[in-house]
């Protein structure tokens, strides 16, 4: 099985059911007014901006990896997990201060800039801000209301609606260590590892997963055996990342290159760097950290300084360490044979992955 192909087909066909899901969501919400319907319109045009669909397919394989048999249902539910993704999408961007998300205006920036042409008498940053952060409230209640409305019984429903909360409790957890690193402007590798652990593997990896197995009805051996699986790959999928934000191609990405740097992210190449360099590539780093106009000629230098100090050897060997952890799990598990090998197949593009 090609996993990377597996992955483009899910997103096409969750796609599809994404489009009819505000299309009727807008029909409903007719006499919200149009200030609210603009919102939906908003969230719409974002989550279908772009997005690989990798929580949602990890959702799906999660309820197959728990023998769950009714495709089409699965299908629906795992909506929900994309909803939650554009919810902390939103509001992330607001605390990265990106302008851009999958090569559109954020949320927090469309409004800004409406406020710039209609509302003269308001701070427009403050309004943008605003507005994304009641938009971004609005798609976790459409998260929320997906599951809800989904097609399993209620006990299931309520340990998955359960359980989205603790995906949405262990990001918030990770972000919150993630700014606070940021602000003290130093972290150790425990620390970014531990960020990557609550931000990234149990909110993109794990919780999918979990979500998915307990709609199927699975026990808590099964979901301890894809943790053992998802907290490693998860770490190495935001270790890799960190490492495309640093080197990736702006276009593939759809939003700029070293946006960590400019924003003065704490990453694990910036620690390894800052802990292996000689003292003129440390005042390098130290002086790039947090430039939010950071030149190309900066851009670089930080790079070729990663380079010269093995901070990109390391960072990128760690990540096929944690990948490979997490294919052990998998691999002497008793899933069927085409979960086995979607699982194992996405841990190996998550590492050689380029966007």
């Amino acid at each position: 099985m090609d996993a990377k192909i597996e992955l483009q087909n899910y997103k096409k066909a969750l796609d599809q059911k994404l489009a009819q899901y505000f299309t009727k969501k807008l029909q409903e919400m007719h006499e919200v007014g149009p200030s609210a319907r603009d919102a939906v319109k908003s969230i719409r045009d974002m989550l279908l901006a772009g997005g690989k669909r990798v929580r949602a397919s990890f959702m799906y394989w999660g309820y197959r990896a728990a023998n769950g048999k009714d495709f089409e249902k699965i299908i629906e539910a795992s909506m929900s997990i994309e909803l939650t993704h554009i919810f902390l999408l939103i509001h992330d961007d607001i605390i990265d201060r990106d302008d851009f998300r999958h090569g559109v205006q954020a949320i927090h920036k469309k409004y800004e800039n409406l406020a710039k042409r209609f509302y003269k008498k308001v701070d427009p940053k403050h309004f943008g801000d605003s507005m994304a952060i009641v938009v971004g409230d609005m798609a976790a209640a459409f998260g929320n209301d997906i599951i809800f409305n989904s097609r399993f019984a209620p006990e299931r429903k309520q340990k998955a609606l359960s359980k989205l909360q603790e995906i949405v409790v262990n990001t918030v957890s990770g972000e919150i260590l993630d700014v606070m690193l940021e602000a003290k402007g130093q972290a150790s590798e425990k620390e970014i590892l531990e960020v990557h652990r609550n931000k990234t593997a149990k909110y993109t990896v794990e919780g999918p997963l979990h979500l998915g197995a307990l709609l199927a009805g699975a026990d808590e051996k099964m979901l301890k055996v894809l943790s053992e699986y998802a907290v490693p790959v998860g770490i190495a999928f935001q270790i890799q990342d960190d490492i495309l934000g640093a080197f990736g191609d702006e276009k593939k990405l759809g939003k700029p290159v070293c946006s960590d740097l400019r924003e003065g992210k704490q990453t694990l190449l910036i620690a390894k760097a800052l802990e292996n360099g000689n003292a003129e590539q440390k005042r390098l780093i130290k002086k790039l950290l947090g430039n939010k106009n950071v030149s190309e000629s900066g851009i670089e230098s930080f790079r070729q300084t990663i380079r010269e100090t093995g901070s990109l050897d390391y960072s990128q060997a760690l990540a096929k360490k944690y990948v490979e952890r997490g294919k052990k799990a998998i691999e002497k598990s008793d899933f069927e044979k085409v979960t086995r090998e979607f699982l194992v197949g996405i841990a190996d593009y998550i590492v050689k992955r380029e966007v």
